[in-house]
């Protein structure tokens, strides 16, 4: 059942998101766009972390787990790479996330349409080889800093963002 089918949810509300979503697009774009430019610009990967955070929550409470997740992943991309001052592995870093934001537009033209298997349309197969190989890059980052889902069995409140945060969020989307 789509988003509109559902009794429970107000389609509005669902066209607000939309419309929200893509005006936070629009916004990671232009980030990605300054650090195109200049990827060693301090914050600015923290920055787009937290504007597809916004999606991010968003989507979880809608429902829309595919959406969710496929933003937490661009977020722990986004802080793993606030990390590291590597300029050649930030300039990949900013090719990927542009990638993740062109498929994150789609999945939400698919939510707009009433899509359910959002997904499962798109062709991911390019993107998933990128975000292997920059997990790979992203191996040796494991910053306290970097909160998020991964928690620590010593530490039970915080959570800490280490690399099997991307792997796992890939394997969760079936890439």
């Amino acid at each position: 059942m789509s988003l509109f089918d559902d009794p429970n949810i107000d389609k509005e509300l669902v066209i607000e998101f939309c419309n929200e979503s893509d005006a936070l697009v629009s916004e990671l774009e232009k980030i990605l766009g300054e650090l195109e430019q200049n990827p060693k610009q301090n914050g600015k990967f923290g920055e787009f972390g937290q504007r597809i955070d916004r999606i991010m929550g968003a989507s979880k409470a809608f429902g829309l787990s595919e959406v969710a997740t496929f933003c937490e992943l661009g977020k722990t991309i986004g802080y793993k790479a606030d990390q590291t001052d590597d300029t050649k592995l930030l300039n990949v870093v900013v090719a990927v996330l542009f990638d993740a934001v062109y498929l994150l537009s789609k999945m939400i033209a698919q939510v707009r349409t009433g899509n359910n298997n959002i997904l499962k349309n798109l062709n991911t197969k390019a993107f998933t080889t990128r975000l292997k190989w920059l997990s790979d890059k992203f191996k040796h980052i494991e910053r306290g800093s970097c909160v998020l889902t991964k928690k620590k069995e010593d530490q039970p409140e915080k959570t800490v963002l280490d690399q099997s945060a991307i792997d796992d969020l890939m394997k969760s989307l079936g890439l």
